[in-house]
């Protein structure tokens, strides 16, 4: 059994949502931590595990970082972390996909995500390292991230469906 850890100065978990439903805003986690673990070496019996800190959200903004934070949203004092377990990579006619539990809020739902393989290398100090890219979405209101405004129009100010970009790139130990 070989075992993955991601590496964090080389990996970035992002997610997209609309606002105003007119425009795209990108945040990200810049504290998180995962593992692989795999026998085969296409990986297609990988097991991963992954936690991200929800106090580490970046939206490049801080009065959104801030409500993001609060418990109209994740409520990152009472729920510190974003966890993914039991999570299956499967190979299929080529194609990944990455099944798993998500917890959000203490709220666990099953997810699937499409995954693609990037590669592997050593790097020049002698690591293996391998690569994927994991993507899919969310609906934010299952996870209890329920806040919502209206505006005058009648439009929706931040949009339900949450997009999910993993580009993440392990170190064998």
């Amino acid at each position: 059994m070989a075992t993955y850890k991601i590496d964090p100065a080389h990996s970035d978990i992002l997610f997209k949502v609309k606002h105003l439903m007119i425009t795209t805003v990108t945040g990200q986690f810049t504290s998180f931590e995962g593992t692989l673990e795999a026998e085969k070496d296409d990986f297609s019996d990988a097991e991963i595990s992954f936690s991200a800190e929800v106090d580490s959200i970046d939206t490049r903004n801080e009065q959104r970082n801030t409500h993001l934070k609060s418990d109209d949203f994740f409520n990152a004092a009472t729920y510190p972390k974003i966890i993914f377990e039991n999570g299956k990579l499967q190979l299929t006619n080529g194609v990944y996909t990455l099944i798993g539990n998500l917890t959000i809020r203490n709220t666990t739902k099953p997810i699937t995500l499409k995954a693609e393989f990037s590669g592997k290398m050593v790097d020049p100090w002698g690591q293996t390292k391998i690569g994927f890219e994991a993507t899919g979405s969310l609906l934010r209101k299952e996870f209890g991230l329920k806040w919502d405004a209206v505006t005058e129009a009648g439009g929706v100010v931040v949009s339900d469906e949450v997009k999910l970009i993993l580009n993440v790139q392990f170190t064998k130990q």
